[in-house]
């Protein structure tokens, strides 16, 4: 049996705030890194190509949560597992699931890219395009999806550097990716031309260097976690651990596109294709925040499900608590901005003024109930982390078809384009609630079992 890292023994013997700290800080660079990625995406675009390249961006958003669900449903799934498992001291099974990992992220990245790109025209169309912004989105998409299986690589191992203790070596390659992008945008843009066509170009290249580097890093035998011969059969009861707890945020993302498919044609009815534009920019800034929220969530996974795994209840509730207060103030901090100064940050991606101030509008809106939000993220997580997965997918699927769904399809008719954005703020309300109920009586659970006392 290989030497137990120390990484390990710290997340049941360190104190749960130093830890979160620990594990989160870097996770929180790295997933503000990646969101700044998507937003340096959306500035070159907006400033070098125009407008409604805005819009084409946005109309590509149900693809590329579709890509990251799938993303999502091997990382998530396989990190989590990784987690309990190194909890429970069981570091072949550990071992196993990262090989799974490797071929399934190959196997759905390819058969992602051909499906997608056999039939790209008519989905764009059905997501939201018109005749103006279709060009804008297929150029983009085509490239993207050329390069999916390198995406898929690389978010798939980013994951298992998390659960495997080493959270600055995935902020270390997140980092790069967003730093490579920033210097490749202008240039592929405005030097060579290439228009959205150049930041896609971008954001393949950028990725690319960042998972060569990963697989110089895994290829070191002196780590727990590494390349070795004998991991890489797909092992059906690993491949089933990683889908029953990744369906979650797989579901989420799979919800969430076809939530954002019926918020782009109802913005298109109402407003037309620069009401999509600020949907876009909208959900950038969002973005953001909540990418901080989860960075700070990713910290307490390997926290919550290795004391899980290994029965120390006291300190799942200690890590759970402390990850909901940082949550809070973060997403705090976004109804602020989106409340005293929208146009100053609408006008960060675009000088055109009738679409600043269609996001500017609707953020005062759509943030309106943002500060409750960070709890609803952190208990979603929180029972993905220790293996919950039902739970976790009940709560992902609430606020995208329960309470958002609804709302979109029925406030438009009524308000309009402001419909539109109360629905988000809404659904935000209620779905908070009813995860602070699901929370309350899962603890009541606890507590009638001796687990907690």
């Amino acid at each position: 049996m290989e030497k137990m890292n120390d990484s390990f023994i710290e997340l049941g013997t360190e104190d749960t705030g130093k830890l979160l700290l620990k594990y989160a800080w870097p996770a929180i660079v790295a997933m503000v890194a990646s969101s700044l990625y998507n937003m340096v995406d959306s500035i070159f675009i907006g400033q070098g190509v125009g407008a409604l390249a805005i819009s084409g961006l946005a109309v590509t958003f149900p693809l590329m949560n579709l890509g990251a669900a799938f993303g999502a449903l091997v990382g998530v799934g396989a990190s989590t597992l990784i987690s309990v498992s190194m909890g429970q001291r069981n570091y072949e099974k550990a071992q196993n699931v990262f090989g799974n990992v490797i071929i399934l992220n190959l196997i759905i990245g390819i058969a992602f890219s051909i499906f997608f790109l056999s039939f790209l025209t008519p989905i764009l169309y059905f997501f939201g395009a018109s005749n103006d912004t279709i060009q804008y989105a297929r150029e983009y998409m085509i490239v993207i999806l050329l390069g999916n299986v390198i995406s898929h690589m690389y978010y798939g191992l980013n994951a298992i550097f998390r659960a495997s203790g080493h959270p600055r070596s995935a902020m270390i390659a997140t980092i790069a990716t967003v730093v490579l992008n920033t210097i490749l945008d202008p240039i592929f843009i405005f030097v060579f031309d290439m228009g959205i066509r150049g930041a896609a170009i971008a954001t393949i290249i950028a990725q690319t260097a960042a998972l060569i580097w990963q697989l110089i890093q895994y290829n070191k035998k002196d780590e727990l976690i590494h390349f070795k011969k004998g991991i890489y059969k797909l092992n059906k009861n690993i491949i089933s651990g990683i889908i029953s707890i990744g369906m979650s945020p797989f579901f989420m993302n799979v919800a969430s596109c076809l939530v954002v498919v019926l918020i782009n044609k109802a913005l298109i009815r109402n407003g037309g294709d620069l009401a999509v534009g600020a949907y876009g920019i909208i959900n950038r800034i969002a973005f953001i925040f909540l990418m901080i929220v989860m960075g700070i969530t990713q910290g307490m996974q390997p926290i919550a499900g290795y004391n899980y795994g290994a029965r120390r209840y006291d300190r799942v509730t200690e890590v759970l608590r402390k990850t909901i207060i940082f949550a809070t103030l973060i997403t705090t901090a976004g109804f602020l901005i989106a409340e005293l100064i929208p146009r100053s940050v609408a006008s960060i991606f675009t000088t055109d003024e009738t679409l600043i101030d269609l996001a500017a509008n609707g953020m005062k809106i759509v943030l309106l109930f943002f500060p409750i939000v960070g709890f609803q993220v952190v208990t979603t997580i929180f029972f993905q982390s220790i293996g919950m997965a039902k739970k976790s997918i009940f709560l992902s699927l609430t606020r995208q078809l329960l309470f958002l769904l609804p709302g979109v399809l029925i406030l438009p008719n009524i308000l309009g384009t402001k419909g539109v954005w109360w629905s988000m703020a809404l659904s935000d309300l209620i779905s908070t609630f009813t995860a602070l109920v699901l929370l309350i009586y899962q603890f009541k659970s606890f507590k009638k079992t001796g687990s907690i006392s």
